[in-house]
């Protein structure tokens, strides 16, 4: 059995249901099976359905009652009908009672999986919207965002707000603002009021941040003329934020594990115990699982410090946020530096939501000050951005907006489109699920073209012909 979107069959034509399930099993799905109305409505009490396929006709009513009924408990659950009995009238009745797709039969095994991917991602952002709507915020804590990506990152620090698990692990790229995830993880939980005190583990030696962890007796070692007390004493039942752990030295992160497993330490040539109460937030933009294979890290903290991981997203992966944060940064930053702008011009903000930022957050803000510094009018334009940004390519992409300028002669679109199938094709050994990849379309809408363009090779799965009409 597939971890995959469950996906519940109902037809009573067996040949159709096992067809659709081993395609739909292909593609990463969990498919379920009901040959009648009774085992269908048994089978959706115990399963998490993402997406359902009704025949119209079944032995004991019609699938369009089975659509009302699953379409008055979950408004937003993709529905394909099919039939082979159908016609215009019942397509607006299926239609108007709130079937994502209306497939007839006979069909081809494409133009369903086609059906399928179109309404499920067609659910994905009808489900996402609401999420967004429902929210009267544009982000948590100090941290803004609309994208999916950064909606689960909110709703897993909104789950964290009550848990206190002793440790947590931020996991990003650099410039994704971790460091504002962990000031949020603090700020929203029950040691709210208690410190917040931060480290930087990189460029320290063993002794200083074993020194700056847990503190240090007077005489424990040269310049050690007082007693110190370290951050895990000074903060309490508060937070301790170690940003860049994979820095540590394995001789550190081995006594970093006992405090944790323990919870409890001694400072540097100290006796005595000290209770560990402090929650542990610790971050990184190396691959932690990398450098445990490679014996840079020690397997047994890594274990403990994952048991919440935090994965803070790209921004290239938060798809329209850039231009959300743009206009954030130019009224914070207006306000900030003195200067009176009323905003970006549309083509400036094309321009910056288009780019692949591979500095992230802290990369967009940093422009966005340039620009808010040299601009010369009341708005910012695109000749106030910097030249890799103002005009050109960069990073393989049009700064237009996509990833090809037209040239002034035009082109034949139906030759590139070939040639395009045919490089990713060749890229991937003809992989098509790799293909498809490459292109940034469905492996099925892959077989689509390749079918169109005549590539597909006699024997393929999309030539062994449609279901024959049941």
């Amino acid at each position: 059995m597939t971890d995959g979107p469950a996906v519940l069959v109902v037809d009573d034509e067996e040949l159709i249901r096992w067809s659709l399930a081993e395609e739909l099993r292909s593609e990463g799905y969990h498919p379920v099976e009901a040959g009648s109305l009774e085992e269908a409505r048994t089978l959706a009490a115990k399963e998490h359905l993402e997406l359902c396929i009704f025949d119209v006709r079944l032995p004991d009513g019609s699938g369009v009652d089975l659509l009302r009924e699953f379409r008055e408990r979950d408004a937003d659950l993709p529905i394909v009908m099919i039939t082979g009995h159908g016609n215009v009238a019942l397509a607006v009745e299926v239609t108007r009672l709130g079937a994502t797709e209306y497939i007839p039969k006979p069909f081809d095994l494409t133009e369903m999986m086609l059906a399928v991917e179109r309404a499920t991602k067609s659910s994905r952002r009808a489900r996402e919207l609401r999420a967004l709507r429902a929210r009267s915020a544009r982000g948590y804590g100090s941290m803004i965002g609309e994208s999916p990506a950064m909606m689960r990152v909110f709703d897993l620090l909104s789950r964290l707000e009550d848990a206190d698990a002793p440790t947590v692990l931020i996991l990003g790229e650099s410039g994704t603002g971790k460091d504002l995830v962990a000031r949020a993880i603090h700020a929203r939980s029950k040691r709210r009021d208690e410190p917040f005190l931060e480290v930087d583990c990189t460029g320290l030696s063993d002794t200083l941040m074993n020194s700056e962890l847990f503190g240090h007796e007077r005489g424990s070692f040269t310049d050690a003329k007082t007693r110190k007390l370290g951050l895990f004493e000074v903060a309490g039942k508060g937070t301790i934020f170690l940003d860049e752990i994979g820095e540590l030295s394995l001789q550190t992160q081995g006594r970093l594990l006992r405090a944790l497993e323990n919870r409890k330490f001694k400072r540097v040539g100290g006796t005595t115990d000290i209770e560990v109460k402090a929650r542990v937030v610790a971050a990184t933009n190396r691959d932690l699982a990398a450098e445990v294979e490679a014996g840079r890290f020690r397997q047994d903290l890594y274990y403990r410090l994952a048991v919440i991981p935090v994965e803070v997203p790209a921004l290239r992966d938060r798809h329209g946020d850039a231009a959300l944060l743009v206009q954030h940064f130019v009224r914070e930053l207006s306000r900030d530096l003195g200067r009176p702008l009323t905003g970006i011009e549309p083509n400036a903000l094309a321009r910056l939501d288009g780019y692949d930022w591979p500095g992230n957050v802290r990369e967009l803000r940093n422009v966005v000050e340039r620009a808010v510094i040299l601009s010369r009018g009341p708005t910012i334009t695109v000749a106030d951005l910097p030249p890799e940004l103002s005009g050109g390519r960069t990073g393989g992409h049009s700064l237009s907006g996509g990833p090809f300028r037209l040239p002034d002669e035009g082109i034949n679109l139906a030759e590139m489109e070939h040639d395009l199938v045919l490089q990713a094709l060749e890229r991937t050994d003809n992989n098509q699920s790799a293909a498809a990849r490459l292109l940034g379309i469905g492996r099925y809408a892959l077989r689509y073209r390749m079918e169109k363009l005549g590539l597909l090779k006699k024997g393929s799965a999309t030539e062994e012909g449609a279901l024959a009409e049941a």
